[in-house]
């Protein structure tokens, strides 16, 4: 099982803001929602590109590339080019520190 690693502290990151993390080799976008902490692989499923850089309507993020929409909240790809949805990352509030860990692995 992975370990939980601490990557921010709650306060760092105003909601609508995001923070791309290396997480044991991943590359991660973490996201505050509305005061919600949410993260995915910042990799488009279309063509393996990085999803930072494209836009953020709601709670989804739109490739810079090609236009494929992914939602922040669950990974989901929803448009086209994209079908498969990019890795969701369980995040954690604990003890005043932000927290995720890869648990695809485990």
């Amino acid at each position: 099982m992975s370990d939980w690693i601490t990557v921010a502290k709650v306060g760092e990151l105003a909601p609508g803001q995001w923070r791309t993390l290396d997480v044991d080799g991943a590359q991660i976008v973490m996201f505050n929602l509305g005061g919600q902490y949410f993260a995915i692989e910042d990799v488009c499923t279309h063509d393996g590109g990085q999803l930072t850089g494209g836009t953020i309507e709601g709670d989804q993020i739109v490739c810079p590339r090609h236009g494929a929409r992914f939602c922040i909240r669950t990974g989901e790809a929803l448009s086209a080019p994209a079908y498969e949805p990019t890795a969701k990352f369980p995040v954690r509030v604990e003890n005043g520190e932000v927290q995720v860990r890869d648990d695809r692995w485990d």
